[in-house]
C-alpha cells in the first residue's frame, strides 16, 4: 500500500504547478493534503477512481485538509471531539478494515509563540484521539505536524530553540506522542540521515541551499512497524514550500 502526504500551501495554486503530474505519476492508494485553503467546489479536480473527503476551515483561504482514497473507508470523522478544535479543518479520520488513517495539519504556535498554549492543549487532545483509535486497530498518522522533533530534523537547531516548531514544549509533545506507542517511519528507516527536510522558507534561497526543517511525517502504531517497506521524502517535487512525503507498507 502506497500513501502520500503533502502540505500544498493552497491547492488551487499548486494545481498550476505540477500537482496532477505528480499525482498521476505516483498513483498512490491514499493521498492526503494539508493547507488546502479552499472550500469543496472552488476548483475542479478530476481524480477518477478516488473517493474524496474534505475538511475545510470556517475561515476562507485558511488551513483545511483533504483525503483522496482508492478504497472507500468504513467511516469518516472530521475534527476532534472538543468543540474548540472544530473550526479550522485540521483533522480527518478514516476507518478502514485493518487500520485507521488520520490526516492532520497541526496548529502553528506562531510568531512570538502567541498560540503556544493552544497548541499544547491541541496536542494533548490529538494524542488522546490517537490512543483511543489505537486501542481498536492500528493507526497511520500523516501530515504537517509543525514540529522538528530532534536537532537532526532542521538545519540550524541552535538558533531556532525559541522559535515556533522547535521549542522545548513542542518537541516534548512530539516525544510524548511517540512514547504513546507510535513510530516515526522516516527515522525508523533512516535514523541518522542528515539534511532530510520537508519545509523550506521562501526567503534567502533556503530551498536552493537546503536550509530546511523536517516537519511533515508519517507515523504508525508501533505494532505494525515491521510492515514499513519504505519512507520517502520527495524533496525534488516543487510547487509548495513543503514537499510531499510518502510511506509504503507491506
Amino acid at each position: 500500500m502506497k500513501l502520500i502526504s503533502w502540505n500544498v500551501n493552497g491547492l488551487r495554486a499548486v494545481l498550476n504547478k505540477g500537482f496532477m503530474d505528480f499525482f498521476i505519476a505516483e498513483q498512490p492508494d491514499i493521498f492526503c493534503i494539508q493547507e488546502t485553503k479552499m472550500q469543496p467546489g472552488q476548483t475542479a479536480i478530476d481524480l477518477e477512481g478516488y473517493e474524496e473527503y474534505w475538511n475545510s476551515a470556517v475561515k476562507k483561504g485558511y488551513s483545511g485538509t483533504a483525503v483522496f482514497s482508492r478504497v472507500k473507508p468504513i467511516s469518516v470523522e472530521y475534527d476532534l471531539i472538543q468543540e474548540e478544535h472544530g473550526s479550522e479543518g485540521r483533522v480527518i479520520t478514516l476507518e478502514y478494515n485493518d487500520f485507521y488513517l488520520v490526516n492532520t495539519y497541526s496548529p502553528n504556535s506562531q510568531r512570538e509563540l502567541a498560540r503556544l498554549d493552544y497548541r499544547m492543549q491541541w496536542q494533548d487532545d490529538f494524542r488522546a484521539h490517537l490512543q483511543n483509535l489505537d486501542e481498536k486497530k492500528p493507526v497511520i498518522i500523516c501530515g504537517d505536524l509543525n514540529v522538528a522533533h530532534q536537532e537532526i530534523d532542521l538545519k540550524n537547531p541552535k538558533s531556532n530553540q525559541k522559535n515556533a516548531g522547535f521549542t522545548p514544549q513542542e518537541r516534548q509533545k512530539m516525544t510524548e506522542l511517540l512514547e504513546a506507542g507510535f513510530i516515526d517511519t522516516f527515522r525508523y528507516k533512516y535514523p541518522d540521515l542528515e539534511g532530510a527536510y520537508t519545509w523550506w522558507s521562501y526567503m534567502f534561497k533556503a530551498r536552493e541551499k537546503n536550509v530546511g526543517w523536517r516537519i511533515d511525517y508519517f507515523l504508525v502504531s508501533e505494532r505494525i512497524k515491521e510492515q514499513i517497506k519504505e519512507a520517502r521524502i520527495y524533496a525534488e517535487v516543487m510547487g509548495s514550500d513543503h514537499c510531499p512525503v510518502g510511506l509504503e507498507l507491506a
